[in-house]
């Protein structure tokens, strides 16, 4: 008799616990208090207790008692009802849920305004220090993760023994290596079918993109079991959980290290203001996906190889704290005075129109110290559509800085360099930040309507209205250096060997490249010479059969002369 009066109960158990397990396999949530997804998942158990202990109960005592099959099916749906909606057989699980909301609410910012301000310790930079005036165009790291994914599946794509069983994943990582920003994304399996035909060898492979060349590399390594795209506990986010089951981590991306060995990162967190609020890293996880091997370590054993632990949108959410809540939580709302925060937009014009949709942050990178750094606009929470100030912060350490150069938003740059070739409706990428001889300047990539780089553009920062384009980054740089009246010679660099020549004069050429005109002098021998038309303006005169004197380096005249 004993043992029927605790049958429903120990059902109820059973799926409580049956509920527990397969939740913590599925969805891997921390065994750790501060994990909001646990909290969840013991209130679901709990709610599947006392679901199943009640219907049990119900159904051993429910008396038949109804003449028709209509009326049973009346009565045995009220019994349900009554079993599953009633709050008096739920104390506990509203009762969890009760304390996740409370604990919720005591985590935010309107308690802990302060406290959230403060996570994110900001020193004051100085612009022509860090932000070095020969910064090459190798450690400008312009291409966003659409074109490298076009880039990496164009490379894939050729590969035919590759493309029928493994994808390209779409989550790339800027990196440094040597010196170089690059992007990296491993393959991943296309579906379980191909996980079950290919996981004894594993994943054969990984594609970097440079975008600087914009150029994608397909490069072969041992075989990685253990992936993100792979199943059960060969599952990279599954099987460290099994391995760290009460750590808090997250951000799992993929990297490479000097000797392009493959690796996965994980970023291990913390709560700092408990129990669900205050995020910040304290080291990370890194597991070789062919081994299995793991290692677990603090913030200041990470090794230089290592690029991101602090990733870019912790970063922007980390400083909009520190901006916002400085003078606490209802200055925040209502005088904002000292308000700040990273550039945000919108995604479409449709997402800004509406009232419903929220702008996102947007961050560009900068290769700086073999190590990669996050650049972003600050603006003023009253302000209009210009910057007070930017932002570097670094994915590895978390070091970051503030400089107070005023000047256009992002979003207005990149509008400025679309206007310079509005007529051929190329789209503006995010811009990074570069130092041209002291002038604080947006370089970005002008793409078209199939996501291909056409151009490059670079626009001064305090007077937008400065806007130069060309073929390459380092057309680019000296276009705008020109504009500037900068004198990009080199000291160091040998001067240029001229050759002079007479030649006669077959035709001459007038092209337009990028809105300059460029003068093409062709002789009687079909040897071409050029010249930018704004810097020669006396060849303008020139004619067929004119007898010049022309002083050139491989092709380019420096000096032009009549004589005949």
């Amino acid at each position: 008799m004993k043992k029927s009066k605790a049958f429903p109960y120990i059902m109820g158990g059973v799926a409580a616990v049956a509920i527990l397990l397969c939740g913590w396999y599925l969805f891997c949530p921390a065994l750790n208090p501060k994990s909001i997804g646990l909290w969840i998942l013991i209130n679901l158990s709990a709610l599947a207790f006392t679901l199943v202990s009640r219907l049990i109960i119900g159904l051993r005592d429910h008396k038949r008692v109804a003449d028709s099959k209509k009326k049973k099916r009346a009565h045995y749906a009220s019994e349900a009802a009554d079993l599953i909606f009633s709050a008096k057989y739920h104390i506990v699980p509203i009762g969890i849920a009760a304390l996740i909301l409370l604990l919720f609410v005591f985590s935010t910012t309107v308690f802990n305004a302060t406290a959230y301000s403060e996570i994110m310790k900001v020193s004051e930079g100085d612009f022509n220090k860090d932000i070095a005036h020969s910064v090459g165009t190798d450690s400008i790291a312009l291409m966003d993760t659409s074109s490298a994914q076009m880039l990496g599946d164009r490379e894939i794509g050729a590969l035919s023994d590759v493309v029928s069983q493994f994808d390209v994943s779409e989550e790339y990582t800027q990196i440094d290596l040597k010196g170089r920003p690059i992007k990296v994304s491993a393959l991943e399996y296309a579906g379980f079918f191909k996980w079950i035909n290919n996981r004894d060898t594993g994943i054969g492979g990984y594609v970097t993109v440079d975008p600087v060349s914009m150029s994608a590399t397909f490069n072969k390594c041992d075989g990685m079991i253990y992936s993100p795209s792979a199943f059960f506990n060969e599952d990279a986010y599954r099987y460290l959980r099994i391995k760290y089951p009460t750590v808090l981590f997250e951000n799992l991306h993929f990297e490479i290290d000097e000797e392009g060995k493959p690796y996965y990162i994980a970023s291990v967190i913390d709560k700092t203001i408990p129990l669900f609020g205050g995020k910040t890293v304290t080291g990370c996880i890194v597991l070789d996906p062919v081994s299995g091997e793991t290692e677990r370590l603090e913030l200041e054993d990470i090794p230089k190889w290592i690029d991101v632990v602090f990733y870019g949108d912790l970063l922007c959410e980390q400083y909009n704290w520190h901006g916002m809540y400085q003078n606490g939580y209802f200055n925040s709302i209502f005088a904002k005075k000292g308000c700040k925060q990273v550039t945000t937009y919108y995604e479409s014009e449709e997402e800004e129109e509406s009232s419903d949709s929220t702008p996102v942050s947007d961050y560009g990178y900068i290769a700086k110290d073999g190590d990669i750094w996050i650049y972003t606009g600050i603006t003023s929470v009253n302000g209009d559509s210009s910057n007070i100030g930017f932002l570097l912060a670094n994915e590895r350490t978390g070091e970051s800085r503030y400089y107070s150069v005023s000047g256009a938003d992002e979003k207005s740059a990149m509008a400025a360099a679309e206007g310079e070739v509005q007529e051929k409706g190329y789209q503006a990428s995010f811009p990074s930040l570069i130092n041209i001889e002291g002038h604080p300047t947006y370089i970005m990539v002008l793409k078209d309507s199939g996501g291909l780089v056409k151009l490059y553009a670079t626009v001064n920062v305090e007077q937008y209205n400065i806007v130069t384009t060309a073929a390459t980054q380092a057309e680019c740089i000296e276009k705008y250096k020109d504009v500037l009246g900068i004198d990009s010679d080199d000291e160091n660099k040998e001067p240029e060997k001229l050759t002079d020549v007479t030649v006669t004069i077959a035709s001459v050429k007038y092209i337009d490249i990028d809105g300059n005109t460029y003068i093409y002098v062709i002789d009687t021998e079909d040897n071409i010479y050029k010249a930018k038309a704004a810097d020669h303006e006396s060849m303008l005169l020139l004619s067929e059969g004119d007898i010049v004197e022309i002083s050139h380096s491989e092709g380019n005249i420096v000096k032009c002369e009549t004589v005949g």
